[in-house]
């Protein structure tokens, strides 16, 4: 399973790697700080979404930390 679809391992102040809805067909990510998680389900095959500092949201595909 890969890192940022469990719910259970994203924590607000995590370093994470998303990628933007603009950014789904390349698949670039764009680094940040979860500021709030907003996926409610414990698991998501996609990435759980999350809100960074900077207000941007994607799905994480990373875990920087």
């Amino acid at each position: 399973m890969g890192a940022g679809q469990e719910r259970s391992q994203i924590r607000i102040g995590l370093k994470v790697a998303v990628v933007l809805k603009k950014d789904q067909g390349t698949g670039r990510r764009t680094p940040g700080v979860v500021a709030r998680i907003l996926t409610n389900s414990a698991f998501h095959p996609r990435g759980i979404k999350v809100q960074l500092q900077d207000g941007q949201v994607g799905r994480v595909q990373e875990i920087l930390d």
